[in-house]
């Protein structure tokens, strides 16, 4: 009995180099044989390694854990190195994740993004103290809210949640699911000493929860399946009650 053959796999990739004036973005087509447990990660490693050095896209952890590996598969936010080819057709297109800067083919920079988002919503915690204490106990929490808060956490910040989301395809300001949950997670904070009115400044607006239409995109396509949904429709019930006093 002839042992069956692997599959070939075409990979079509947009290739784009935005600091080379004489490039333009084009589909450029691979083929790689597939083999057992191959992840998209994989596939772009053997073809840079084997049939185009110049493909650029990024990567670090190879676990699911640094989002950095972000992109559109057949056309959903997703990360390459979770990506089982076993679970796609024998053709697959590949395109950067939207709405980033483009660094260069499959290369984004969500750093950027993030971090003029972090600044805008003041994603750390809040507190009296002039000074800080490095003396100091740290405070005690009840591990159920201390789950709850490390649920929050585990955002990697892939960009995902923001490509797949309709809102900020029509609002580029809008904060989206990764900029309310973080906010969920620091009003769950008992170390975070805001007050409701100063969270309804940040994001009881159209930028913010009440920009959100509840088409949730974003829980859809989270790699790491976070609350999305829950922790947006928390908020917002939070905003209104803020808003009605």
């Amino acid at each position: 009995m002839s042992e069956e053959k692997n599959r070939i796999l075409k990979i079509s990739i947009l290739r784009f180099d935005p600091n080379d004036p004489k490039d333009f973005p084009h589909m450029e087509t691979f083929e790689v044989e597939e083999a057992h447990g191959m992840t998209l990660y994989i596939v772009l490693n053997e073809i840079r390694e084997h049939q185009d050095n110049a493909l650029m896209f990024d990567f670090v952890c190879r676990a699911g854990i640094c989002g950095s590996c972000s992109m559109l598969v057949n056309g959903r936010p997703t990360l390459a190195c979770r990506t089982l080819t076993s679970k796609l057709d024998e053709n697959i297109t590949l395109a950067p994740l939207p709405l980033f800067e483009l660094i260069k083919d499959l290369s984004i920079y969500t750093g950027k993004w993030m971090q003029g988002l972090n600044e805008r919503l003041e994603t750390w915690i809040h507190n009296e103290e002039e000074k800080l204490n490095f003396d100091k106990l740290e405070e005690r929490m009840e591990p159920d809210l201390a789950d709850e808060i490390y649920e929050l956490d585990r955002c990697v910040e892939c960009g995902c949640c923001v490509a797949g989301c309709g809102n900020i395809q029509m609002n580029n300001d809008f904060v989206g699911a990764v900029g309310l949950n973080k906010v969920a997670r620091y009003h769950l904070d008992p170390r975070d000493k805001r007050t409701e009115e100063e969270y309804y400044n940040i994001i009881g607006n159209e930028d913010g929860v009440f920009g959100c239409m509840s088409l949730l995109g974003c829980e859809d396509v989270c790699p790491k399946d976070l609350p999305l949904q829950s922790k947006i429709a928390y908020l917002r019930r939070m905003m209104v009650k803020t808003a009605l006093k």
